[in-house]
């Protein structure tokens, strides 16, 4: 670890040292009541039982200790207990250390808090930049870790000479005009540590050791970098829980720097310092008001931070906390009650300075609750092998994976060697609209799936009514949704007018509408191109649209403009949408819904297939059924709805009048069921008749009941050959969706199931793994959505328990609403919404923006 830099150790360096939020948790002064120690100590030990807390606590009153604790060990490779006397490194809470030296420097004339730093340095690129800006971080010096990355090797350990340099020589412009802003900057800080060298003219450690160590008599307080011969003895190293093993997390290539880190010290000797800094007998009394002062912004206003210090209420309290590698640690003073907290910690864990800062609030300390499910086949939605595992879970997260042991009292689910996946996550779904009567949506559910993709065929809700129906009525499962191109275009157009192309006008409002639902979370633009509303608009209008959604970072998933007789053009279409917009682009559950078209699934793929070669990202969902649940004018490829000769094609080509049902008729209740063939006979007519009087027979029904709940009429329309369903299936860009709805096609309460018996188990068209990989991580890449489908530490905790040998759709034509078997738990967010064939009741569910 110390000679190679991670992208991961990276991010934790910016999350942790850099990220001032954490810090800005601290800015509250609290009243917690030191005779409630006992319940910090509670909430520590349950912590460190749980490998989230390894460290040093120090609770001080009147100056007074009236609470200290040793939690775990200094050293993973060689275990010794810690003591008071364990030096740590501080991370950022080295900072005030820093300031501190600063200020001595002032006091003895070597500079003014108001110089400009070029004054000092010469080298230094910023001529505006004063020395108090670098120390309240409003100087809008850029951090230098993406810099020192891109121009320094792998093996090189950076020291704050290196960062000086390469300062001077790129020059990175400022994020912000110089006190225009509050932005923490480590750079500001090693700035410092060189200008603390070069006016002293000793090295910062020969200093820090002259004017602060030995005169306050820190023992155990030191500067220590890799570049120095040796390390001290009592010496704490960093180190981090890995998948239920702790591993080394210590000073890497970044630690040659001093001043933004790297100051050690133990927890007596914080407090010892913390008393002598604002008991005055390290500064003078202007010194110390300067280093409280808030931080002054060019507007005239203030941020509560000031030198090395984060506070609130004037000067009631100071505290800062500090990250790196594996060391977490907060400082806090609150002056008005004389008390002084110090949490040190080397276990990777932030858990123990949360519970600090909760406690010093007089908050509840809230304690993350773990749970293990063990014993499982994990297939973790990459396309890996399945392997043996046990997955940990933290709140609504999961913690980690391995051979894990259950901690004292901790929830155990047995899996009984049954696979565990991530949830399945619906691509195209329309399971939202019965939220009011189910709201946990159990037929989606049941199938495994934790969440649903919503806005298909373009129609969709906005944004905010979305976020106001999950929270009106919670539910069960997560919802993301895209925003439909006929909800834009009707409301631009007007109900009466959509049957023609879009104003420029029209156009504008339209654009304007999506990019607002794409900044409130919608994932992108998607269209139903082949329905009345939709289908007479042209190219120009939908890319224009599709652009809207590319430069915002979404997406575009269409319900192409043909299924059928002009399934190429439409192909065509889609294609040219993802070129023009450069945006990823998906087709809406692919199918060959035409008789004498069907085994051209191979030739489909191919184009696809060639424009992902030519670098455009199109993909495709879809669902296991050879026969699909739309509207009976989709029949009707020219809209001509009385047109016999059409009707008559549509009976030869487009679906199977004998195997071709109707879900539902309003005009006529009792046609419900029945398939078009059926009615047929009952009226003596040809199918082809009665399908142009079952559209006339909805219009008139329509037009007499406007304000009439549902689809008038609809058909389970048989039209597909199974070879083109495999081989669509089989391509390893598409990803499986249901379309389904919680009444009407056997796919809104067995798609996924159907997968995992029939074309994994039955016919082995599909590897187990790769299936799930469709089902999850596949479908999460597709959508955009992020931290969901894959069994990983970090990720939501989405899962669902199944057995692989019984796993089945039982829904048919015939019973569209029987539930599936074979899914054994589900998990949404970390709670488990089902278990043994039944909806738990919980409603975790949330809404998963872009």
């Amino acid at each position: 670890m110390k000679n190679r830099l991670s992208l991961v150790l990276y991010r934790l360096y910016r999350a942790m040292k850099k990220t001032p939020l954490l810090l800005l948790l601290l800015l509250l002064s609290g009243s917690a009541t030191f005779a409630q120690a006992p319940r910090l100590d509670s909430a520590l030990t349950y912590l460190h039982d749980r490998g989230l807390f390894n460290g040093v606590v120090l609770l001080a009153e009147n100056g007074k200790v009236v609470y200290q604790k040793n939690y775990g060990i200094t050293d993973i490779r060689n275990p010794q207990p810690l003591q008071v006397s364990s030096a740590f490194n501080l991370a950022s809470v080295s900072k005030q250390f820093v300031c501190a030296m600063i200020c001595l420097l002032q006091e003895n004339g070597r500079l003014g808090f108001d110089d400009k730093v070029q004054k000092h340095l010469p080298e230094f690129p910023y001529p505006d930049i004063t020395v108090r800006q670098l120390m309240n971080h409003t100087s809008g010096v850029p951090e230098y870790f993406d810099f020192c990355i891109r121009y320094t090797g792998a093996l090189d350990t950076i020291d704050n000479q290196t960062i000086l340099q390469l300062f001077a020589n790129v020059k990175p412009p400022l994020d912000f005009t110089p006190g225009e802003k509050w932005q923490y900057s480590n750079t500001g800080y090693v700035v410092l540590g060189s200008l603390i060298e070069k006016l002293s003219g000793k090295s910062i450690a020969d200093y820090f050791s002259e004017k602060i160590t030995r005169p306050l008599g820190l023992k155990n307080t030191y500067i220590f970098h890799l570049k120095m011969k040796s390390s001290p003895q009592n010496r704490v190293y960093g180190f981090r829980r890995e998948d239920g093993k702790n591993k080394l997390d210590d000073l890497m290539r970044f630690d040659g720097i001093v001043g933004d880190g790297n100051v050690y010290s133990s927890a007596e000797d914080l407090l010892k310092w913390t008393q002598a800094l604002h008991g005055g007998k390290l500064l003078k009394a202007a010194s110390l008001a300067e280093m409280m002062k808030p931080a002054p912004l060019n507007d005239g206003t203030t941020f509560p931070y000031g030198f090395g210090l984060g506070f609130n209420c004037g000067a009631k309290c100071a505290a800062h906390t500090g990250g790196w590698v594996g060391f977490l640690n907060l400082l806090w003073t609150d002056f008005d009650k004389k008390r002084t907290l110090v949490v040190l910690s080397n276990g990777g864990s932030a858990a123990g300075i949360q519970a600090g800062q909760q406690f010093m609030k007089g908050e509840k300390i809230q304690l993350p609750q773990t749970q293990l499910i063990d014993n499982v086949q994990l297939i973790d939605g990459s396309g890996s092998p399945a392997r043996r595992a046990a997955v940990r879970l933290m709140g609504n997260r999961i913690w980690e994976t391995g051979d894990l042991k259950p901690f004292n009292n901790e929830p155990v689910f047995d899996g009984k060697g049954q696979v565990l996946a991530p949830g399945f996550i619906d691509t195209h779904s329309h399971h939202f609209w019965a939220l009011d009567e189910d709201p946990t949506l159990l037929p989606a559910l049941s199938q495994g799936i934790t969440t649903i993709v919503t806005g298909q065929d373009g129609s969709s809700e906005p944004m905010d009514s979305l976020v106001a129906a999950v929270k009106k009525q919670p539910v069960s499962i997560n919802v993301a949704s895209y925003t439909g191109h006929t909800s834009l275009r009707l409301d631009a157009m007007g109900m009466g007018s959509f049957r023609r192309h879009a104003t420029a006008e029209e156009v504008e409002k339209m654009k304007a509408n999506l990019k607002s639902e794409l900044e409130k979370g919608s994932l992108g633009l998607c269209t139903g191109l082949e329905y009345e509303r939709a289908f007479y608009s042209n190219r120009d209008e939908v890319l224009a649209l599709a652009k809207i959604a590319g430069e915002a970072g979404g997406r575009y998933m269409s319900h192409i403009r043909s299924e059928d007789i002009n399934i190429e053009d439409a192909i065509d279409e889609i294609i040219h949408i993802g070129r023009e917009a450069k945006l990823p682009v998906q087709v809406s559950h692919i199918k060959v819904a035409m008789k004498s078209k069907w085994e051209s699934s191979r030739g489909i793929v191919v184009a696809m297939q060639a424009a992902r070669s030519e670098g455009i990202d199109i993909t495709a969902d879809c669902y296991p059924y050879d026969f699909w649940l739309s509207t009976l004018k989709v029949l009707f490829p020219n809209r001509d709805y009385d047109n016999l000769a059409s009707a008559e094609f549509a009976c030869r080509e487009l679906f199977d009048p004998t195997q071709s049902r109707l879900p539902a008729f309003l005009p006529n209740p009792a046609y419900k069921g029945k398939t078009v063939a059926e009615v047929a006979r009952l009226r003596n007519e040809t199918p082809a008749q009665t399908l142009v009087w079952l559209i006339a027979e909805a219009d008139r029904y329509d037009a007499a009941h406007p304000d009439a709940d549902g689809r008038t009429e609809g058909i389970m329309g048989k039209s597909m050959l199974e070879t083109d369903i495999a081989n669509f299936l089989a391509w390893p860009h598409t990803n499986i969706c249901s379309d389904g709805d919680p009444v009407s096609h056997p796919r809104g309460h067995g798609a996924f199931p159907r997968v995992l018996a029939k074309y994994v188990r039955e016919q082995k068209l599909l590897p187990l793994e790769t299936a799930i990989h469709k089902m999850t991580a596949l479908s999460a890449e597709h959508t955009g959505i992020k931290n969901r489908g894959l069994v990983t530490n970090g990720y939501f905790a989405d899962l669902v328990l199944f057995d692989p040998a019984t796993v089945q759709d039982n829904s048919t034509a015939d019973n569209p609403t029987a539930l599936a078997s074979g899914i054994t738990a589900v998990w949404v967010n970390g709670q488990l919404v089902f278990e043994n064939g039944k909806a738990t009741g919980k409603k975790p569910g949330l809404v998963v923006r872009r």
